[in-house]
């Protein structure tokens, strides 16, 4: 264990993004964890508006973190002690950002409705694109010292795979083109496949009768695993709230999660 941690972490230099990555994940779960808290009435962070109403939404203190830790590592130039810090700034400020995305996104508060599920996915995605990087899945290495033929390949090779990233994203298959971006054959296969209907690939392309069967293959597809996302979204994020009114159920204000009766 030791051993591959010095030959595939510290001595490829990986150890910055590493400490950004464990620093991202922990980030969000303890910011889930808290505003979980708040929504529920519990824990020690229930004040958390201002008597004049104002309420500073974690974003905020990710966007400082961010840029400074951002700023640090370009002036760190690698440097033992100061890069690593850069990348504990940068994952915790991300992770703070990127949970309330939905937010800046719509410039609403958005963070409990079903609108919000947006932050916990994009969350989930930058994760899991952090890790696939930091284990060495990387198709766009490039050696340049291997020949002209051998450098002719690989150019050709990463043009490909970029044209099935691009034509998978323009199907409307989002999450899939982030992973394919890592994983050639994915991005490969998504691209043959059917288009997503609503997209504009489909719309523009397809006949009735083939953006027909997108229809029946997408809603095969939705039936069998929007539950399996809906259920993880619960689990990670918390259940949305009704929004069909201003206060959401029982009388809980959307901005906090909170109701509004037993103060702030």
């Amino acid at each position: 264990m030791v051993a591959w941690w010095n030959e595939h972490i510290v001595e490829v230099g990986r150890l910055p993004l590493f400490l950004a990555f464990v620093a991202f994940v922990i980030t969000f779960a303890v910011t889930r964890l808290i505003t979980r808290s708040i929504r529920a009435g519990r824990g020690p962070f229930n004040d958390n508006v201002s008597d004049s109403g104002l309420h500073i939404h974690h974003a905020v203190p990710g966007v400082i973190l961010v840029t400074t830790g951002g700023f640090l590592a370009v002036g760190a130039h690698g440097q033992a002690g100061w890069a690593e810090l850069a990348g504990v700034m940068v994952g915790a400020g991300a992770s703070l950002v990127l949970d309330e995305f939905a937010l800046i996104l719509r410039l609403d508060d958005v963070y409990w409705s079903e609108e919000g599920r947006l932050s916990v996915e994009l969350v989930a995605l930058a994760a899991a694109s952090l890790g696939v990087i930091i284990i060495g899945a990387n198709p766009f290495r490039f050696d340049g010292s291997a020949g002209i033929a051998a450098a002719v390949s690989s150019l050709i090779a990463i043009g490909l795979h970029l044209g099935f990233v691009l034509i998978t994203f323009l199907k409307g298959k989002y999450r899939t083109a982030l992973f394919g971006t890592f994983t050639p054959g994915l991005a490969m296969i998504s691209a043959w496949r059917l288009a997503r209907p609503e997209s504009r690939w489909a719309y523009r392309r397809y006949s009735d009768t083939k953006l027909e069967h997108a229809r029946r293959r997408a809603e095969r597809f939705d039936t069998r695993w929007e539950p399996v996302r809906i259920w993880l979204g619960d689990l990670v994020g918390g259940r949305p709230l009704d929004t069909s009114d201003d206060d959401g159920p029982a009388g809980l204000d959307i901005k906090t999660g909170m109701n509004p009766d037993e103060g702030a």
